[in-house]
């Protein structure tokens, strides 16, 4: 019998340490060993029994969740989901934590419409099951709920698969990246390495609604290139880098030789939204051969067929290696489905892109 993953809940509130608790024992592979008040409470209990993931709030009386966060990841790390109210300042420190070291980050679950109930316990739940698998190491860092889970969609539910792809004779390059756990991070120190002058990029990363925005404007502080959360209608040229919006999916069009973006709402897809599969299928459609689709670490397997679909159009595709991936779950499907033609550790991605791209 596959043993439970194990977690400790950490967030001042009563009414959401129980939210949390159901919702994550709703699932059977997954075991609330306990909750705590605030980061001192927790330090106690991690001493006497260590758990396999912990949820933490961020905003908390006695010890604020980032100061929790680093003396975890710099002592003993253990993997910690990150759970943020959607205002600006805690998504700004929300991403903080993530530079820190925490797995994941997940908005609080809402606990209205039924549709938002299912989709916060997928979400929780599937970012508590990635978190198990991360590989981590130290740090050093300065200072009752419905259990319906909706069904799996594919891209289909979205756009189509074409039935048959056609040359583009245009040579416009376009560049689709798609990650999960441990992309924040991946995505980071790819783009840094890369020039102004590199043709656009669309990234689908796994975040919810309210992050995506703070995520593109830090790569924007820090990158050569300019880096913003889409918005339907949005070009992409050369030197723009665009993240797809939690909570909405991402597809790549083409207006005579120009790209742009369509930002539009749908079911999850492969349990996500935005779908790496969405992003990935709709380039094969509209930039086929012009296209190099990346997909970097995450757990799961969206983006895998999407990555497929891209080699089939005549792109060219990269998957990143399992000793550079946080998780390998992404690549690794597309790997079986030998969807990627060159799979490479991370540090070796921008400048093979460069290569290629001449």
């Amino acid at each position: 019998m596959k043993k439970k993953i194990r977690v400790l809940v950490v967030d001042d509130s009563a009414v959401v340490r129980q939210s949390l608790s159901s919702i994550l024992e709703s699932d059977p592979g997954i075991e609330v060993m306990g909750t705590a008040a605030d980061p001192i409470i927790a330090v106690k209990k991690i001493q006497k029994e260590i758990p396999d993931v912990i949820t933490l709030d961020i905003e908390m009386p006695r010890m604020d969740g980032l100061t929790f966060l680093r003396k975890i990841m710099s002592q003993h790390p253990i993997p910690v989901v990150v759970i943020s109210s959607l205002t600006t300042e805690g998504t700004e420190v929300a991403m903080k934590a993530l530079e820190y070291g925490a797995s994941e980050i997940i908005g609080k679950p809402a606990m209205n419409a039924a549709q938002f109930i299912n989709e916060s316990k997928i979400m929780l739940c599937d970012a508590v099951k990635a978190a198990s698998q991360v590989k981590l190491k130290r740090r050093k860092i300065a200072t009752p709920v419905a259990t319906t889970v909706k069904p799996k969609y594919s891209a289909d539910v979205i756009l189509n698969k074409a039935s048959s792809f056609k040359q583009i004779i245009d040579t416009e390059k376009v560049v689709v990246l798609g990650a999960s756990t441990g992309g924040t991070e991946a995505i980071r120190n790819f783009l840094k390495e890369l020039p102004a002058k590199v043709p656009g990029i669309a990234i689908v990363q796994h975040m919810p609604e309210g992050f995506t925005k703070s995520f593109a404007n830090s790569l924007n502080n820090i990158c050569g290139l300019e880096v913003k959360e889409a918005e339907n209608g949005d070009k992409l040229y050369q030197g723009r880098v665009l993240i797809a919006p939690g909570s909405k999916h991402m597809l790549l069009k083409r207006v005579g030789k120009e790209y742009m973006v369509e930002v539009k709402e749908g079911p999850l897809v492969n349990r996500h939204r935005p779908s790496v599969d969405v992003l990935f299928r709709s380039a094969a459609r509209y930039a086929g051969n012009n296209a190099t689709g990346i997909l970097l670490t995450g757990m799961g397997n969206d983006g895998a067929k999407g990555l497929l679909e891209l080699k089939e159009s005549g792109a060219h595709t990269v998957a990143q290696d399992e000793a550079s991936s946080v998780v390998f779950g992404m690549p690794k499907e597309a790997i079986k489905l030998n969807a990627a033609d060159k799979v490479m550790p991370l540090d070796k991605m921008a400048s093979y892109l460069l290569s290629r791209l001449g």
